[in-house]
């Protein structure tokens, strides 16, 4: 297998670094922490370039914050300046990673997304009556640095990039010592292996590709699975008989045994596709595709938060419009027509209102 050494003059070049810069700052050019940095930006990426360069560079704390849609989350924020580190990282990385990502691993990846994987599940919906729908038990926190940093290892031989990638994990807020047992473990084996990625981060959504991209390549070419759809951890397999997803689920669940991750005991049915298949906040049909219930109704409370904002003087009427029209350019992905026509009609906005 061949390794690519000598990336790390050139990933800390000025130049990288303001390209960095440059994608760090998109859909964040108003926040503070973006403002007061693009105002010293010269000197910022100087001092980052010495930093890294003579390898003092260490992760600020992290501004972590809990969301509860579509349900509880702690998030980590980076602050600004490692924002810009990590995108110079993960872009080096990714020339080298992506040729090996399979097609339909979709998360986080350049013309990929949510919908990209909805319409090949629901391509999949049409072609074969079963599917096994699983996710990975804690996924962010259950990530082990030692198995992850073997993993980039096998491709990346410069001693300083992998220098970095181990700063930026053991500086994560969420690593913590995890009390699973696996094949071959002792009482102290938890102590001597830390895992976790902090969720928001964009080291850690490039991290969960190069960390499932083994299991990928199991279920797709060892297990001959080619009707494979992944997003994150969330994952589908496909077949004409459900025992065949049976056998499989048993030789998946080993596997993962490896990479020291278990299935959610819950989270991993093997279904009709003609029921209609839950995935990335839609319900899938072999014949069309439906909004999940809970999508529809987080969107009727944000109208009703942002109609009283809007009344208030607290957004405009261009925030008003980006956010209903981001909305509903997700819901067309849908069989939505009436849907959308009955919730357009009750919405009211109004200066002043109540």
């Amino acid at each position: 297998m061949k390794r690519k050494g000598f990336l790390w003059d050139e990933m800390i070049r000025l130049e990288n670094l303001y390209a960095a810069s440059r994608r760090a700052r998109k859909g964040k050019r108003y926040r503070r922490s973006c403002a007061a940095f693009e105002y010293q930006l010269e000197s910022e990426l100087v001092a980052l370039h010495h930093e890294l360069r003579n390898k003092t560079y260490t992760p600020s704390a992290y501004r972590t914050f809990k969301i509860y849609e579509p349900k509880e989350r702690e998030i980590a924020a980076a602050a600004y300046r490692d924002r810009v580190v990590h995108h110079a990282l993960t872009d080096t990385l990714n020339t080298i990673f992506e040729p090996t990502f399979i097609a339909n691993s979709f998360a986080c990846r350049k013309g990929k997304g949510t919908h990209a994987a909805m319409r090949r599940c629901k391509e999949y919906a049409a072609r074969y009556p079963y599917v096994w729908k699983c996710d990975i038990q804690q996924f962010f926190p259950s990530v082990d640095h030692r198995v992850l940093l073997s993993q980039i290892a096998r491709k990346i031989k410069d001693p300083n990039v992998m220098w970095l990638c181990e700063r930026i994990l053991c500086h994560s807020p969420a690593t913590h010592l995890r009390q699973v047992l696996f094949p071959g473990d002792d009482l102290f084996t938890g102590i001597e292996r830390p895992c976790g990625l902090p969720i928001g981060n964009q080291t850690s959504q490039f991290f969960a590709n190069v960390y499932m991209n083994p299991l990928d390549h199991f279920i797709s070419e060892t297990c001959r699975r080619s009707a494979y759809v992944r997003y994150v951890d969330d994952f589908l397999v496909f077949a004409d008989r459900s025992g065949d997803l049976v056998e499989l689920r048993k030789r998946v669940a080993d596997f993962c045994d490896g990479l020291r991750l278990k299935l959610h005991p819950r989270k991993n049915t093997i279904q009709r596709c003609q029921d209609g298949i839950r995935f990335l906040g839609f319900r899938v049909f072999p014949t069309h595709v439906l909004l999940a219930h809970e999508n529809v109704d987080r969107f009727v409370r944000r109208v009703r938060h942002l109609s009283k904002q809007y009344a208030r003087g607290l957004v405009n009427w261009k925030e008003v419009q980006t956010r209903v029209v981001a909305w509903h350019g997700h819901a067309q992905q849908a069989n939505t027509f009436r849907l959308r026509l009955l919730l357009y009609g009750t919405m009211v906005f109004r200066k002043g209102s109540r």
